[in-house]
């Protein structure tokens, strides 16, 4: 379970949304760059992240290994003040630093992951009239909504599999 690839869509909504606001959320986001693939580069589960500003918002689209708080625990040890700074453009914002907050700023970050389907979802009917009432209730209530996961390997990289397997390049 350790090795599992999980989502996390990370959706922050912004304080202001004025073309201004936003240029200067890209300055503050580009002048942290580093230290955030550095972090991420150190906690050694992620596989994937990137930021974009979506419909008012800004999001966090991740796939890392394991367990949700230990991913957002290590988060904040290896680029809590990077985040920080990104959060003085977010709305609702959780109290700063994250660091100090670790346990409200999980919570926090869990209320703001996006909704996820369990993988089963997809083999619902394409009958709308044969779709399950909560489903159609769930949907309703969380309008961002992650509806499909594509894993390839369950958290292993080609390489470590190439080398479990003795295959080498």
């Amino acid at each position: 379970a350790d090795n599992l690839q999980r989502s996390m869509n990370l959706v922050m909504p912004l304080a202001d949304t004025t073309a201004v606001a936003r240029a200067q959320l890209v300055q503050t986001l580009s002048s942290a760059v580093q230290e955030v693939m550095t972090g991420l580069n150190t906690t050694g589960i992620v596989h994937f992240a990137r930021f974009s500003i979506v419909d008012g918002n800004l999001c966090m689209f991740s796939i890392y290994d394991g367990d949700f708080s230990n991913y957002i625990r290590d988060f904040i040890a290896t680029i809590g003040s990077a985040f920080d700074a990104l959060l003085d453009f977010i709305k609702d914002r959780p109290k700063l630093p994250v660091e100090d907050n670790v346990d409200e700023f999980i919570d926090w970050v869990d209320a703001h992951d996006s909704l996820q389907l369990p993988e089963s979802v997809t083999d619902l009917s394409d009958n709308l009239l044969t779709l399950p009432r909560q489903l159609t209730l769930l949907l309703d209530a969380c309008p961002d909504t992650q509806l499909f996961v594509y894993r390839a390997y369950p958290g292993y990289s080609v390489a470590q599999v190439r080398q479990a397997l003795s295959i080498g390049w």
